[in-house]
């Protein structure tokens, strides 16, 4: 666990690299605020979080049962990202930050949607 990278994951890199070529500016892995998101637009209250399908249990009930090895330790690990990525998504919203999450298989498959969105919220606020 020691090589798995907590910040500028491929992920987070391909994301942040579209919206900058897009003319946005942006904080990354800010930590002022709960959960630290991924980017951060400080000025209009948007937080967007990049999520690995692994980490963050994406079809979890499915893929739980996949797990072999060592499941006694893994499933109550993923299982409390999911509760924790709930409990910061709901601090971050009481506090008036709209809140993003994006899978790594819809940025690696979209980036330009996942951009697209994070715009509109932008120009929404």
């Amino acid at each position: 666990m020691h090589a798995i990278r907590s910040v500028d994951t491929s992920i987070e890199l391909i994301l942040r690299k579209e919206l900058w070529r897009r003319g946005h500016r942006y904080r990354k892995n800010y930590k002022q605020i709960a959960g630290c998101p991924d980017i951060v637009f400080i000025g209009k209250k948007v937080a967007v979080f990049c999520d690995s399908e692994f980490w963050h249990g994406r079809n979890w009930e499915e893929r739980k049962t996949r797990i072999k090895s060592n499941r006694d330790y893994w499933i109550p690990k993923i299982e409390r990202n999911i509760q924790r990525d709930v409990e910061v998504n709901l601090k971050l919203m009481i506090d008036g930050w709209i809140v993003l999450r994006f899978w790594e298989s819809e940025i690696k498959s979209n980036v330009s949607e996942c951009a697209d969105r994070i715009e509109k919220c932008l120009n929404n606020r």
